[in-house]
């Protein structure tokens, strides 16, 4: 590997529009050396069936088998690259668990509470007037009462888990001490969670986990539990919190979109897949460690390497999706790769959709009249973090 690596990730040149690398790097280096945040080196595919071939590989794994292998930052321990389920038994038994969790009956149940409860924090935001950040109005809100709810998380605690969140999330934002304390923090509660969950079990998620994995004595310890609960407050979270405001940026950016959507509701379903495919801040991307060697677009790769799978540039592909960087609220088929693909494909993407459906809905049907409140080109974007997102939507109506 070569010493002048471009550092990745790469900057966007506004908030909702993708780095030009992408595209440059599809067309003429689809396996590209970048230098990671840790400095060390990986391999960038960009093009969506080298993504897909990846990602569907169950050989690849989100952490390496041995020492030496690239981080993705310098400060690992504690946070999303710092778990840990590496063998096949185990991994195979956590992903039954979470799985149980999210099947299409019990997210399909779970409907009118979550529309009923971005009705409620619309009502709010109306209440308190315009001009409103979306996000912190809503965007934030509404996924952690989703998720704390289905882990049974008393409404007293739920404002405590956005710094937690963060640190788990981070690659440059805060410090190893920092990491460390937070997440010794985020444990401790979720220790005396479960233990109280399993001395007065409920209705709610972690209490089902808590008996599924009691089932299996040492075979499923109780830090998996713990991290389980973490990781899925986490991403039950962050990310879709971070969508939504995306989401409704990107339709509200153009404001034929948004009256497109108004005057079409049925095209909920489809807007959403499309926010998700169009997304040009989705993150990091997802990293993989190759077991074996093997050859992309023409280039040997071998054993031991890491390989970062940029989804976003992937779900640009024109080899993929006609007109791919024009977003089309119709666009049908659409078979992005936001979820992921493959054996680790995102557990909790049927409950994102649900919040996403219900948040479209609530505007369109309660604030026809939404705009931004500030040009596109002056949406910040949350830096330092393994997930994409905005620091801001400011709207009126």
């Amino acid at each position: 590997m070569s010493d002048d690596a471009p550092a990745y990730p790469f900057r966007l040149p506004d908030a909702l529009s993708p780095p030009p690398e992408w595209a440059a790097l599809r067309a003429e280096e689809p396996v590209a050396e970048v230098r990671l945040p840790s400095g060390d080196r990986a391999w960038l595919l960009t093009r969506y069936e080298d993504v897909r071939r990846v990602l569907s590989d169950s050989r690849f794994t989100r952490h390496p088998a041995g020492a030496g292998a690239a981080r993705v930052t310098a400060n690992e321990g504690g946070g999303v690259f710092g778990e840990k389920l590496t063998e096949d038994e185990l991994h195979h038994r956590w992903r039954q668990m979470i799985s149980r969790g999210f099947t299409p009956k019990r997210v399909r149940a779970l409907r009118p509470r979550i529309e009923a409860m971005a009705d409620s924090l619309v009502d709010a935001m109306i209440e308190r007037g315009a001009p409103a950040d979306l996000l912190r109005a809503l965007g934030f809100p509404l996924p952690r009462w989703v998720i704390c709810d289905q882990l049974g998380v008393p409404d007293a605690d739920r404002d405590r888990f956005a710094h937690w969140s963060d640190t788990m999330l981070a690659m440059t934002r805060f410090t190893q001490a920092e990491i460390d304390a937070a997440q010794a923090e985020f444990a401790a509660y979720f220790a005396a969670h479960i233990a109280a969950k399993r001395a007065a079990p409920g209705d709610d998620l972690l209490s089902e986990f808590i008996r599924f994995a009691d089932g299996f004595g040492e075979q499923l310890p109780e830090e998996v539990l713990i991290g389980t609960s973490q990781g899925l407050l986490v991403a039950g979270y962050e990310t879709t919190a971070g969508m939504i405001g995306k989401t409704a940026a990107l339709l509200l950016a153009e404001p034929d979109r948004w009256a497109r959507l108004r005057a079409e509701p049925g095209l909920v379903r489809t807007a959403v897949e499309e926010a998700l495919r169009f997304d040009a801040n989705p993150g990091f991307g997802v990293p993989r460690y190759l077991s074996v060697e093997i050859e992309v677009a023409g280039r040997t790769l071998p054993a031991g390497s890491m390989v970062v799978c940029s989804v976003g540039a992937a779900n640009r592909d024109e080899r993929a999706f006609a007109d791919a960087d024009r977003m089309d609220l119709g666009r049908t088929p659409n078979s992005h790769l936001a979820f992921g693909v493959g054996p680790q494909v995102c557990v909790g993407q049927a409950l994102a959709r649900v919040e996403l459906h219900a948040v479209l809905r609530v505007l369109a049907r309660r604030l026809p009249s939404l705009e931004l409140a500030e040009p596109p080109s002056e949406l910040g974007v949350r830096e330092g973090l393994v997930v994409g997102g905005l620091e801001r939507v400011l709207v009126r109506w």
